[in-house]
């Protein structure tokens, strides 16, 4: 169809699952600030005032779980006595047997995609593009008015004319709040605050429709509102459906596990792709064996946008880029601890991440 319209979400970082998601990325994070080589899979739960931490661990890095969680917690915004397990192993021999060559290999089986379009800017679809924006500009009004509180959801439907970004038909915004301030005070304060600075008055019109809160009050939040576990949110953390996904989540995953930095790459590709014009819309699959360097196969789909041949585009993917594992991890330098700001409104459309960068190809 090129007439349709498209919905996608976004949450704020007081979502359960996303606070499940920074803890477990500030636990990689950490991992690789004491030990670039350390090979994690430490995830995380919360249920009310209970977080369970567990997983795997093959690291030199002594970890404070239970500091690190609880510093996450209280960055967040919620000030809640909670109460921390852990349960950390260390990494299962016949993986590390498996990955642990001369030579860096994948951490999994599995296929990863990564997708670009020219809707917005940062080459994003536009249904998660807009959405990612509100969520950020709830943060950032929360953090001036005390009555809104970390818990948080957005959602944006926006209409297509001819396979182009036409207006935005229906915006959601939920958000936590204190219990003093109405469900009257809130919508104005939320269209006026959060909505209209982030979205450009020309995809707006007397028909959008505005809902905030549409379920009424929002008082409990967080894990005490709903449970949260890590890696819930990919399509959140990837292309707001559209755009297929592999099934495997970024979110505690070090760069060995192709889920997370193979996922990276492939956006990379496709974006330079879009960025080069040939295209406006990418997507790139690429698929790997456990201990193997060399990835099993690369599809590249262009959706009948391309401006050129599809088999020259793969021609120019391949004299480009290198899929290898450890091409990945050297040439986008994942061994940092880069990861917990990549949890929070996607990983994919920030300018400073390298693997939104854009680079000159050869013909």
């Amino acid at each position: 169809m090129k007439d349709y319209f498209f919905t996608s979400e976004s949450v704020t970082e007081g979502h359960p699952d996303k606070m499940c998601d920074q803890i477990a990325d500030a636990i990689l994070d950490e991992a690789l600030r004491q030990d670039p080589e350390s090979h994690m899979a430490v995830e995380c739960t919360a249920k009310d005032d209970l977080i369970l931490i567990y997983g795997e661990a093959n690291t030199k890095a002594k970890l404070d779980f239970a500091k690190i969680a609880l510093g996450v917690i209280r960055d967040i915004g919620y000030t809640e006595d909670y109460h921390i397990q852990v349960k950390v192993s260390g990494q299962s021999q016949e993986i590390t047997a498996a990955v642990a060559h001369n030579r860096i290999s994948a951490g999994d089986q599995g296929m990863m995609f990564g997708y670009a379009c020219d809707d917005t800017p940062d080459l994003m679809p536009a249904p998660i593009y807009y959405a990612h924006k509100l969520a950020k500009q709830l943060r950032d009004y929360r953090l001036k008015d005390a009555r809104i509180r970390p818990d948080g959801k957005t959602q944006v439907t926006v209409e297509y004319r001819d396979g182009k970004v036409a207006r935005i038909d229906a915006i959601v915004v939920s958000t936590q709040h204190v219990k003093e301030i109405s469900q009257a005070e809130l919508r104005p304060l939320i269209i006026d605050n959060v909505i209209k600075p982030v979205i450009p008055a020309a995809l707006l019109d007397d028909k959008t429709k505005y809902y905030v809160n549409p379920s009424g009050s929002f008082i409990k939040g967080g894990s005490f509102g709903d449970s949260g576990t890590t890696g819930r949110k990919i399509i959140v953390d990837t292309y707001g459906g559209m755009g297929r996904v592999g099934g495997g989540c970024f979110s505690s995953k070090d760069p060995s596990k192709v889920d997370r930095s193979a996922a990276y790459y492939a956006r990379y590709v496709a974006k330079n792709i879009v960025a080069h014009k040939l295209a406006s819309r990418c997507e790139i699959q690429v698929s790997y064996a456990i201990g193997m360097d060399e990835p099993l196969s690369v599809f590249v789909d262009t959706f009948g946008t391309n401006t050129i041949p599809e088999d020259q585009i793969m021609e120019i993917i391949k004299k480009n880029f290198s899929f290898k594992v450890s091409n990945i991890i050297t040439e986008l330098d994942l061994k940092r601890p880069i990861y917990r700001h990549t949890t929070n409104y996607g990983h994919f459309g920030h300018p400073e991440d390298s693997w939104e960068k854009i680079k000159d190809l050869k013909d």
